[in-house]
Order: C-alpha cells, then sequence, then structure tokens
C-alpha cells in the first residue's frame, strides 16, 4: 500500500473529493421527488417530508460514533466499509412496496453516512503535510456536487422512468464511489489509536456548561432547520399551482446549490476580515429576504430568493462550524461532533416541523416560521458570540451538502 506521503497528490485529493460526493449524493437526494413520493404512497406533505427527516436524524445520531470507531481502528477502515455499506440501502430503497420500508431504508443511508464525511475531515487534518487548506477546498467542492447531482439525477431519472429506477441510479453512483475511494484513498501513516480508558462524555459535558459553545451549536441546528425547511417545502410550492413545476424542473432548482463552490473560500476570508457576528448576521438578513421572495408568483424571482437563501446557510454554516474549532478551548474534535449532532437533529427538525404549519397556512405560514428561526440564530449570535482572534475553517468542512 502506498504511503500518504507518496501517493499521488492528483490521486489522493481525487479520493477525497469522491467522499465528500458520495457522503451527500443520497442523503437529501429525494427532496425534489417528495411530491411524486407523497401521491404514490398517499401521505401527506407532512408525512412525506420524513423520508428526508430519517436521514438526517440518523445521521445526528451516527455522526458521535463514527469518530470514535475511527479514533480506534484508523481512518480509512472506517471510510471505504462506510462507503461501501451506504450503497446497499440506497439500492434496497427502489424494492420498497411501502412508506415504512421507504423510511426504513432512509434511516440506514444516514446511519452509515457519518463514517464517512466525519472521518474524512480528521483524515485530512493528519495525512497532509501541506496544503490541508486547498485539500479541505477539495472534499468540499465534492460535497457540493454530491448534493446537487443526488437531487438532479433522482428528478431526472423519475421523470422518465420512475422514482424506484432514481434510487438504483445513486446506488450505483455510491457503488462506484466506494470503488475509486478504495483504490485512491492511501492508509493513514499519522493515524494513532485512540486506547480505551478516555473520557469523551466528560469533554461533551464540559463543552455544554460552555455558553458561547452552546449558543453555536443552537445556532447550528438554527441554520440547518432553514435549510432543510426551505428546500423541503418549497418543493410542494413549487409543484403547485401557479407555478406546476415537474419532477424534472424541480430537481433544476438545487442547481442554486452550485453557489456553494464559490460561496465557501469567499465566506472564510470574509469571517476572518469581518468577524463571526458580522458575518452570520449578513449571511441571515439575506437568507431571510430570500425566503420571503419566494412568495412572489415568479419563478425567477423565486429561484433568486432560493440563491439568497442558500447562499445565507452557506456563509451562515461557515461561520459557525468555524466559531466552534476558535471558541473551543480543549477536546476540539469533540466539540465539532457535537456541533453536527445538533446541525442533523436541526436538519430532522427543518424536514419535519414545517410540516405541521405547511397543513395550517401552507408556503406563507412556512416561510413565517423559517424567517423566525433565522431571526433567533441572529439575536444568539449577537448575545453569545464574542470577537475571537482567528476562524478555523478547516471545521467549516462540515458542509450541508
Amino acid at each position: 500500500m502506498i504511503s500518504p506521503a507518496l501517493a499521488p497528490s492528483k490521486t489522493r485529493t481525487a479520493a477525497v473529493v469522491f467522499a465528500g460526493f458520495c457522503a451527500f449524493v443520497t442523503l437529501f437526494a429525494p427532496q425534489p421527488l417528495l411530491p411524486l413520493l407523497a401521491r404514490e404512497f398517499r401521505v401527506t406533505p407532512g408525512a412525506i417530508s420524513l423520508v428526508v427527516t430519517a436521514s438526517t436524524l440518523a445521521v445526528a445520531l451516527a455522526a458521535p460514533f463514527a469518530g470514535v470507531v475511527a479514533d480506534r481502528f484508523g481512518r480509512k477502515r472506517v471510510i471505504v466499509p462506510a462507503a461501501f455499506l451506504l450503497a446497499v440501502p440506497t439500492l434496497m430503497a427502489a424494492t420498497a412496496g411501502s412508506y415504512g420500508q421507504l423510511l426504513f431504508w432512509r434511516f440506514l443511508q444516514g446511519i452509515f453516512t457519518p463514517g464517512i464525511f466525519a472521518v474524512v475531515i480528521a483524515y485530512i487534518n493528519e495525512e497532509w503535510e501541506a496544503g490541508a487548506g486547498a485539500a479541505t477546498a477539495a472534499y468540499v467542492t465534492g460535497t457540493v456536487l454530491g448534493g446537487f447531482s443526488g437531487r438532479a439525477l433522482a428528478a431526472m431519472v423519475a421523470s422518465h422512468a420512475n422514482w424506484r429506477w432514481a434510487f438504483v441510479a445513486l446506488g450505483t453512483l455510491n457503488l462506484l464511489g466506494a470503488i475509486a475511494i478504495r483504490a485512491w484513498l492511501p492508509a493513514g501513516h499519522r493515524f494513532k489509536r485512540t486506547r480505551a480508558g478516555g473520557s469523551p462524555r466528560a469533554a461533551m459535558l464540559r463543552h455544554l456548561r460552555n455558553p458561547r459553545l452552546v449558543a453555536t451549536y443552537v445556532v447550528g441546528f438554527c441554520v440547518m432547520f432553514s435549510l432543510l425547511g426551505t428546500f423541503t417545502y418549497v418543493n410542494f410550492y413549487l409543484a403547485a399551482p401557479p407555478f406546476n413545476l415537474s419532477t424534472a424542473a424541480l430537481g433544476l432548482l438545487f442547481v442554486v446549490y452550485l453557489v456553494g463552490a464559490v460561496v465557501t473560500p469567499v465566506a472564510g476570508r470574509a469571517i476572518d476580515r469581518l468577524g463571526h457576528r458580522f458575518a452570520l448576521v449578513v449571511a441571515f438578513t439575506g437568507g431571510a429576504t430570500g425566503v420571503c421572495l419566494t412568495l412572489v408568483h415568479s419563478l425567477p424571482v423565486v429561484m433568486v430568493g432560493l440563491t439568497l437563501a442558500c447562499t445565507g446557510v452557506f456563509i451562515a454554516n461557515s461561520a459557525g462550524s468555524s466559531y466552534v474549532g476558535s471558541a473551543a478551548t480543549e477536546s476540539r474534535a469533540s466539540a465539532v461532533g457535537l456541533y453536527v449532532t445538533f446541525y442533523y437533529v436541526g436538519g430532522s427538525g427543518g424536514s419535519a416541523i414545517p410540516g405541521f404549519f405547511w397543513t395550517h397556512g401552507g408556503w406563507p405560514a412556512c416561510v413565517a416560521l423559517i424567517v423566525g428561526v433565522q431571526l433567533l440564530t441572529i439575536t444568539l449570535a449577537l448575545i453569545f458570540w464574542k470577537p475571537l482572534p482567528k476562524s478555523n475553517m478547516l471545521t467549516a468542512a462540515i458542509e450541508e451538502g
């Protein structure tokens, strides 16, 4: 096996890109299919949104354990099996004969996902002697491309065949990506096994007694809540009159996610220069404006609004995740792990709770909820975030996909 120090840099970087791609190509892919799936299984929009919630909740539950396992057995020994295992429930979702079975397979997808994305971040930190920032940027690019490609591919295949073939296509992509990761990702030579006897629970409890970190965890919750609340229920809004968008057209809406490939490095420089609080306030002020613009019955205006909303979330997540890395005075890995957990619990809430608002007030009620959450986020940052000497953008690789 070639050591990371001797491996061709392009090959190793390609493996990191594939890891980011695989981690997020399936996680949110069903979003443009939700109106179609709601008709297929004869359930309400609030109920079918659990197809997204099931995976994000599983990610939140599994993320802390993925790090613990990787600390004991090594990075590649977790990343590669997780990538192959992720393909199994993705393919099996195509066989779901009931709503409950589909939720089960989606939950398993979420269980295996942190074994890729959470561990790759640790791998980059350990194995790159120089150019870790470039490696992280490559990984982030993979997550953005995966998040967009999964949604667009699922919508395209479902519109020309059916939703089952969409999961077959996604599972095949996962499998090919896993093969590439296994072939191109070198085994780590700087990994040091963590032996039993430590007390990660005590470190986490100390983090939860730090008001600045707790506020940041709530910020992470609100950030992902806003993202999934917006991009889950806007599909039902745009599938209905006066827009009447098809499944394929709904998939193409997620082209706004590609903004993340441009925004992430720019946001990092802005955070370093202007500070975390300023960046988050500007991000969610623009994001709230964008969400409100979607109420205008004009598709170009809605697209502008969704672009603002998506950009705001990317910047806010960069500010929140980098603030964790700077504010934690000890056990930074567990501090970031807690942020990941809160982040994806927020995603679970964002894909489920707006369903009640949709039932009683449609898209305008969902917009009111999302804007309220963003205003809460701004308030928390203004009260609890104190200026820090330097941001740590490497932790911002906790991508929203």
